[in-house]
């Protein structure tokens, strides 16, 4: 009865380890995910400000990016 309190014991321990290790490096991967998806925002905005200012300066330039951008099939 002695040992069988022990080894639940021992199991509970290592299973809070277990779980502590597994949530310490998902939360880092987690945090990692989260900092280029904010990355990846900022950049796409700074791009929409970019065109925004293209396209008010000089409309035909606008055009042509957004022919090649589009993903409209090329014909040749």
């Amino acid at each position: 009865m002695l040992r069988t309190l022990f080894t639940i014991g021992v199991m509970a321990i290592l299973g809070l380890f277990v779980m502590k290790l597994v949530f310490g490096i998902l939360g880092g991967v987690l945090g990692l995910f989260i900092g280029l998806a904010f990355l990846a925002f900022k950049i796409v905005c700074i791009g929409a400000v970019a065109y925004v200012v293209i396209a008010i300066v000089s409309p035909s330039s606008a055009k042509r990016l957004r022919e090649r951008f589009s993903g409209a099939p090329t014909t040749y």
